[in-house]
């Protein structure tokens, strides 16, 4: 059988994640969003002997060898960005209200969990899932989420919802998916007043409120 032309070839079928196309399709993000990924990374960095500060709206550019005034080279980063999720992102904290609102609103819509975490940490990702009662299906994805999530609600005939904390996704989505309705959660505490923000996507930082907004949306 040939594959639909507007269905990307990189998005599985909604049938083999053993979705139905005919509810509400909810993405939604893992890191910031179901978790609070900040927090144990920071805690990975301190068994390593560093420090995060998060004292701007980075990653890389905030990691810092005790006392220094300069950030840690970022290919050093970036090695141990891969490290932590290759050992430690199983050990992630939810985030408040996220496992409670994310089962409520899987009584109104199909849950996909669609991840930027690198292919290493997909047997720890799916496990943390898992142990929350989070066993929606997993897609671990790579830059800009837009195509990815197109290739999804194309294929679901009801309503459809997308929620990051990171604007470049959220921005993606809309422009590859513009009949999708988008949401914006920073899960950190210290972290919202440095993320920014757009008029373009709802933010809402309390799950409680969040999962009622988009169960709102993605029923009509």
């Amino acid at each position: 059988m040939l594959a639909r032309p507007d269905i990307p070839a990189a998005a599985p079928r909604l049938q083999s994640l053993g979705l139905s196309p005919d509810r509400p399709l909810v993405v939604v993000d893992v890191d910031e969003v179901l978790g609070l990924f900040i927090k144990g990374f920071a805690e990975f960095l301190a068994r390593e002997g560093l420090d995060f500060r998060l004292d701007r709206y980075a990653l890389f550019q905030n990691i810092y060898a005790p006392g220094a005034a300069e950030p840690i080279a970022e290919a050093q980063a970036k090695a141990l960005y891969q490290s932590y999720f290759r050992s430690h992102c199983g050990a992630l904290e939810p985030a408040p209200g996220a496992i409670a609102a994310l089962e409520k609103l899987h009584r109104a819509a199909e849950i996909v969990i669609l991840s930027n975490a690198p292919a290493e940490a997909e047997t720890l990702r799916r496990g943390w899932l898992t142990r929350h009662g989070l066993a929606h299906p997993l897609i671990l994805n790579r830059g800009p989420k837009g195509p990815m999530t197109a290739g999804l609600v194309r294929q679901s005939r009801g309503r459809s919802a997308f929620i990051d904390d990171i604007l470049e996704n959220l921005d993606s989505v809309a422009e590859h998916a513009p009949q999708t309705a988008t949401f914006q959660h920073v899960a950190d505490e210290r972290l919202r007043p440095l993320a920014p923000r757009s008029a373009r996507h709802r933010r809402i930082d309390d799950w409680a409120e969040l999962g009622l907004a988009v169960e709102e949306a993605v029923r009509g």
